[in-house]
């Protein structure tokens, strides 16, 4: 038996270094492996990505600021495979989460495990404008969720996002667009899935999640799919704008936002249940160099307060409200773009939290676009106008 071992990983120790002193013929931001078999049956590309950061927080206690905080983290560490298998209108897509905070949130619903799965979607186009998508991915909600996290124009999302979202979530998409007429392009898409977030594999005691999204262009597609990536790295030759509209309802939802959020646990292990429903109204326009992005965002509940059978409150609240975010820069001819964000968040009363406004200021360098480059920004949050923090980052993509 040890001689067989011995035999395997000699044969794969010289496999490697054949393969290793072969030169590819992809370049960098194209993949480490894109593979295509010689009978056309399947493709694939392996990508992985890195994205460090480095913060510093200053709080408000009242009368000044405390001494600094400084945080080293790696935020994303991500492994993406993507492809087709037997046609080209069979394409499929797997991304794998490593760092702490893409694998945490273990509970009794996941079985108590890392929750390293963030997408594995099958990608059907089955017939013309139609595609049909099965698996798990991000739900067709606002634009600034569904752009990749590799592909901002600041160091992370919005407030708005990190509160109002609807992320990922297992279940079935249908997409279709069509021409209206000229460059007039309409896409629809409608989704039905779990209502419980992602890797949730038993438990489901709610009902299911309902998501349509229609988003219009009247001056046709941006290059290189330029809606859903941040800067006008495409420079756009003629103005090209998105327009859209998310209507989400989590019937029976058992979690404090949405599909996202706490459990709502009842005395009796039980879960509370409510229908919630979240609308987003976004834009993206790109012309020349200058982006803008603009999201509105509500949420709210049928029963937002958590009650026991007998009417006593538990504690949990559905994050009820809204949201605005507004988002410019201008990426000069150099690489460099300057980038700024104000957002602002306002909750029901009955949430007992104070609502937020954010402003941020950030500096970009695109090396080879967003697959390499260096970002830094800061933002100066408030609390109902009180001062309440200042935030400093320092963030480097590496995405192959």
């Amino acid at each position: 038996m040890k001689l067989l071992k011995f035999a395997f990983l000699a044969i794969l120790f010289s496999t490697l270094t054949i393969e290793a002193q072969e030169i590819s013929d992809t370049s960098f931001g194209k993949g480490i492996i894109n593979y295509t078999a010689k009978d056309s049956t399947f493709s694939i590309k392996f990508a992985p990505r890195i994205q460090f950061r480095s913060e510093t927080n200053w709080d408000y206690n009242g009368n000044n600021y405390n001494s600094p905080e400084h945080n080293f983290l790696i935020r994303r560490a991500r492994l993406k495979f993507d492809g087709w298998a037997y046609s080209p209108k069979l394409e499929y897509k797997i991304e794998l989460g490593l760092s702490n905070r893409d694998i945490s949130g273990a509970n009794e619903f996941n079985r108590n495990t890392p929750r390293y799965i963030l997408d594995a979607v099958i990608m059907w186009n089955f017939y013309e404008n139609f595609e049909l998508w099965v698996g798990q991915t991000k739900l067709p909600g606002n634009v600034e969720r569904v752009v990749s996290s590799a592909n901002m124009q600041l160091i992370d999302r919005s407030l708005l996002n990190s509160r109002f979202n609807i992320d990922r979530d297992i279940g079935m998409q249908l997409r279709h667009h069509a021409n209206l007429g000229g460059d007039f392009i309409i896409r629809e898409k409608v989704a039905v899935s779990q209502g419980e977030g992602r890797n949730i594999t038993e438990g489901n005691e709610g009902g299911l999640q309902y998501t349509g999204r229609l988003e219009f262009l009247p001056f046709g597609s941006f290059k290189s799919n330029g809606d859903y990536f941040q800067a006008d790295l495409a420079r756009e030759a003629s103005p090209k704008l998105m327009i859209g509209v998310t209507y989400d309802l989590n019937q029976d939802a058992v979690k404090t936002r949405s599909n996202l959020g706490s459990y709502m646990f009842l005395e009796d292990g039980s879960l509370y249940e409510t229908d919630i429903t979240t609308l987003f109204v976004d834009t993206m326009f790109k012309y020349k160099g200058f982006s803008f992005m603009g999201e509105y965002a509500n949420r709210d509940a049928e029963n937002p307060v958590a009650m026991e059978a007998d009417g006593t409150e538990t504690g949990d609240i559905v994050l009820v409200g809204n949201a605005l975010n507004l988002q410019a820069g201008y990426l000069f001819k150099n690489n460099y773009e300057i980038a700024g964000r104000f957002t602002t968040t306002d909750y029901n009363k009955i949430t007992s939290r104070l609502g937020e406004e954010q402003y941020t200021l950030g500096v970009s360098k695109y090396i080879v676009g967003h697959k390499l480059k260096v970002q830094s920004d800061v933002s100066y949050t408030t609390l109902k106008g009180d001062a309440d923090s200042i935030e400093f980052r320092i963030g480097f993509d590496l995405h192959f």
